[in-house]
C-alpha cells in the first residue's frame, strides 16, 4: 500500500485537513501527518472538515519521530504544506513535494479565522484533486 505524509510545523491545522482529505478521495492508500513542533488539533480544523463530512475528530498531532517504523521506511512521498514558515526537515529516502498554504490559525486571520480555516480546506481539497495522478500511480 502506497504511503504518503503530510507535514506542517504544528500539525494542528493545515496537515490535519489535508490527511482527513487525503484519507476520504483516496481509501487505497496509508495518509497520516505530523509536525515539527506537534501540539494539538486546533478545534476549527475539526469544525470545518465536519461542514464536509470528514470526521477528524480522532486524529492527534504527532511528529516524524513517532509514526510507526514501517511506515517511515515505505514512505514514499511527503507533502509540506508549509507557506511562511520553515517547514520540518525529514532525513527520508522519500519524494518531498512542496504544497504551501497560508496557516488559518495564524494570528494574521484573528478576525476572520473561521472563514480562512475554510478557505485553506477548499484549497487543499482542490490541489489534492488535481495531484490524483500522484497518488493512484
Amino acid at each position: 500500500m502506497k504511503k504518503i505524509l503530510f507535514m506542517c510545523v504544528a500539525n494542528s491545522a493545515r496537515s490535519q485537513m489535508a490527511e482527513g482529505i487525503a484519507k476520504h478521495l483516496y481509501p487505497k492508500i496509508e495518509v497520516q501527518s505530523a509536525g515539527s513542533i506537534p501540539s494539538k488539533v486546533n478545534p476549527l480544523a475539526i469544525q470545518v472538515m465536519e461542514e464536509i463530512n470528514i470526521d477528524i475528530t480522532d486524529h492527534f498531532s504527532k511528529d516524524f519521530e513517532s509514526l510507526d517504523n514501517k511506515f517511515r521506511d515505505e514512505l514514499k512521498t511527503v507533502f509540506t504544506l508549509c507557506k511562511e514558515e520553515v517547514c520540518p526537515v525529514l532525513n527520508s529516502k522519500a519524494q518531498i513535494l512542496s504544497i504551501p498554504f497560508d496557516d488559518p490559525a495564524s494570528d494574521h486571520f484573528s478576525s476572520n479565522q473561521l472563514d480562512k480555516f475554510r478557505e485553506v480546506r477548499d484549497s487543499i481539497f482542490n490541489k489534492l484533486k488535481e495531484l490524483k495522478n500522484l497518488f493512484e500511480n
